[in-house]
């Protein structure tokens, strides 16, 4: 078959120079493997595709003749068109499953694959200082500083004794002594496999012995829920000797988990882009990334940490993983690529992702990396934008066929269902059913999901302000049911119940507010956007266990009815109102296209308005562009005044990117920009986009800009 494959140069190499060094697999098998995938299951993604398109006309022909309806009609119509199947009772059975997937709750960290740099940085934020994220951030409220007083020549004492109040505080509360306070303290050791801690009372230890995890050079471990913290002892450290008891850092075990993205944050359009996303995960799967970059007027190399050894309380040795446990995003059945074409056509995307990301990992589970990522020898794979059950077998269908393909055993490559399209939402439980012995992870995704709603139901009316779909029912109904759904199918031991990002990478002290929420809601992961983040996001789990939660919320349900109830205007908005969706919208969009089309970025912090900088990917780009295509159709807002809005935020985003190396400014020449014609296309086509996906414009203007450039 290799004689009919067509594959860029640049992937070709990688996969005969790199992939499959070390693993006694040829080059031609590979690609005959590929080119076998392709005739088997591009004819079976082709026709649930076109299912989707004739579920979308049913509804969108009930909608023109009912509007928003009955609820009772509604559900009617979407069982008897098979868009709503039967309710179903699955229970998993899931083995070879690492504990940070099974048992462990934590952070979750979503890193774009091209950019190694930061996949590295994510992989190594498994711990995270707490004095430095307390430090550098305003998870602290600001202390007034002189003017005369210039931070960056050196360790401000004053903001450091903020952090350390704040640090004997989070002790007491998390691992509190027997008696007193941690603020007492003048020292820590372990006498006998015990810990002692000195403070002006005498000496004392943790209320909960079984608290103290162990100690190493200079550190004290603690554990609580799971999750770990080191005592970082270093008196002549200068943090060290400003601490009552000699503390530099408290280390917190973080992001547990980390998902290298193939998706939504990267801009990977040809055959060279994807190589290097796959060189990212075959160099975290290999433990051979390094990252090589300029700080400070100095090159900084980044690499792969390695385990953190220690001593146990019974004097036996204690290992504990140094990196996030990886898994992988690829794309979803609706995407293909000319990086590879079989007889001319373009290959299935995820067939291409999900091959080259299972044989990347053969240098895990074979041993033959610096480092082991999954333990129990299961490859973990998260599968977006999935629609129904339907979808999830025809996915499960694919992953036997890659393990047949490469030797592995049945179930060896698990599956994360990413719950952010509609159908799979109110059809979760039968999804489940489909992957009942794969399935690890499932996650909500607000944006995304809103996206899919926006556009399932586009006819039934102008939908709610983009800030307002926070406060509505279908949502509320979503992130419950979710967990009830895995809870019912015994996700708890087995895997993860997720929930969606926090997307203010500045805004610490809102995130520490808020984002307990989500553990606190039954999840035993939560994506982040820094490792930061992570790192105080972990005081969250530290805090609440998770697993207790679970049981208490066990036997609940959600009726998935409410799910089905439209999210459309039902009151007139203002035309001050109306403006300012419309320009927040417009900034948003042109904020994160002219990046992904002009600079090839797929995740970018992007300022708003106010210039709070928002974390937006394609699913942010989404629902935004659903939103203004929504309310074009039905009039609220028409085409002269939408260009004119983009235009003026054009001069905006052109503004707010002003330092960006190589930035492509729109404003001087409109017509002529391909990042200001994407962002146009993608609400003026926004009706028309299967399922309302932004990859088709975002590519097709990003390669125009590539030739230009």
């Amino acid at each position: 078959m290799t004689e009919e494959l067509q594959i860029a140069p640049a992937l070709r190499a990688f996969v005969a120079e790199e992939l499959l060094r070390g693993l006694d697999l040829e080059p031609s098998w590979f690609w005959d493997t590929c080119a076998a995938l392709q005739a088997r299951f591009a004819p079976s993604i082709a026709r649930l595709l076109a299912r989707r398109n004739e579920l979308q006309a049913q509804i969108d022909a009930w909608h023109r003749e009912h509007g928003v309806g009955d609820l009772d009609a509604y559900e009617e119509f979407l069982t008897s068109i098979g868009y709503l199947v039967a309710p179903a009772e699955p229970r998993v059975h899931i083995g070879d499953v690492d504990a940070e997937i099974a048992t462990v709750a934590g952070p979750q960290l979503v890193v774009p694959s091209t950019v190694p740099r930061y996949a590295l940085n994510a992989a190594n934020a498994r711990w995270g200082s707490l004095f430095d994220a307390l430090y550098g951030t305003d998870a602290l409220p600001p202390r007034e500083i002189d003017a005369s007083h210039e931070l960056a020549r050196g360790y401000d004492e004053a903001r450091g004794a903020q952090v350390i109040a704040e640090a004997d505080r989070l002790l007491d509360e998390l691992f509190p002594l027997a008696l007193g306070s941690h603020a007492d303290a003048s020292g820590y050791r372990v006498v006998d496999g015990a810990l002692v801690v000195d403070t002006g009372d005498g000496e004392q230890t943790v209320a909960d012995s079984g608290q103290f995890a162990g100690s190493g050079d200079g550190v004290i471990l603690l554990r609580r829920n799971g999750l770990h913290a080191e005592l970082v002892i270093d008196p002549a450290h200068r943090v060290g000797r400003q601490h009552h008891a000699g503390i530099a850092d408290i280390v917190l075990e973080s992001a547990v988990t980390t998902i290298v993205d193939l998706e939504d944050s990267v801009s990977t359009v040809d055959g060279a882009d994807k190589t290097e996303a796959y060189r990212t995960w075959l160099g975290l799967m290999t433990g051979t990334l390094v990252a090589s970059f300029r700080k400070g007027g100095e090159t900084v190399e980044r690499t792969v940490h390695g385990d953190r050894d220690y001593t146990a309380p019974d004097g036996a040795a204690l290992t504990l993983p140094g990196r996030s446990l990886l898994l992988v995003r690829t794309v979803g059945h609706h995407m293909t690529t000319d990086a590879v074409t079989v007889g001319g056509a373009d290959v299935a995307e995820g067939v291409l992702d999900l091959l080259v990301a299972a044989t990347a990992a053969l240098h895990d589970l074979r041993g033959l990396g610096r480092y082991r990522n999954s333990r129990a020898g299961s490859v973990y794979i998260v599968k977006p934008k999935m629609h129904g059950p339907e979808e999830v077998a025809l996915t499960v269908e694919l992953f036997a066929a890659v393990e047949g393909a490469l030797g592995l055993a049945a179930n060896t490559l698990k599956l994360g269902i990413m719950d952010e399209e509609r159908r799979t939402s109110v059809n979760l439980d039968a999804c489940i059913e489909q992957a009942a012995e794969r399935v690890i992870f499932v996650n909500t995704g607000f944006l995304d999901r809103t996206g899919d709603e926006i556009h399932t139901d586009f006819l039934a009316g102008p939908v709610v302000r983009k800030d307002d779909m926070r406060a509505t029912a279908w949502l509320t109904a979503y992130e419950d049911r979710n967990v009830d759904v895995a809870l019912r199918a015994g996700f708890p031991g087995q895997a993860q119940i997720g929930k969606g990002m926090w997307a203010k990478p500045a805004a610490m002290a809102a995130m520490l507010e808020q984002k307990g929420a989500q553990p606190l809601a039954g999840a035993n992961c939560a994506w982040v956007p820094s490792p930061t983040a992570a790192t105080l996001h972990a005081l969250h789990y530290l805090r609440i266990d998770v697993h207790a939660r679970q049981r208490e919320l066990s036997g609940r349900t959600t009726d998935r009815r409410e799910l089905l109830r439209v999210p459309v205007l039902d009151v007139e908005l203002t035309e001050e109102e109306k403006r300012h969706e419309l320009e927040t919208d417009a900034q948003s969009i042109l904020g994160y296209v002219v990046r992904w089309v002009g600079l090839g970025i797929g995740c970018s912090t992007v300022p708003d308005l106010e210039g709070v900088g928002l974390m937006e990917d394609r699913a942010t780009l989404r629902i935004s562009s659903q939103l203004l295509a929504n309310w074009l159709h039905h009039g609220l807002v028409d085409e002269a005044t939408v260009r004119d809005a983009f235009a003026r935020m054009a001069a905006v985003v052109d503004e707010q990117n002003a330092g960006e190396p190589g930035y492509p400014p729109m404003a001087k020449d409109l017509e002529g920009s391909e990042s200001f014609q994407a962002a146009l296309d993608l609400v003026f086509s926004g009706r028309a986009e299967p399922n309302g996906y932004t990859e088709r414009a975002l590519t097709q203007w990003r390669r125009k800009a590539k030739h230009s450039a």
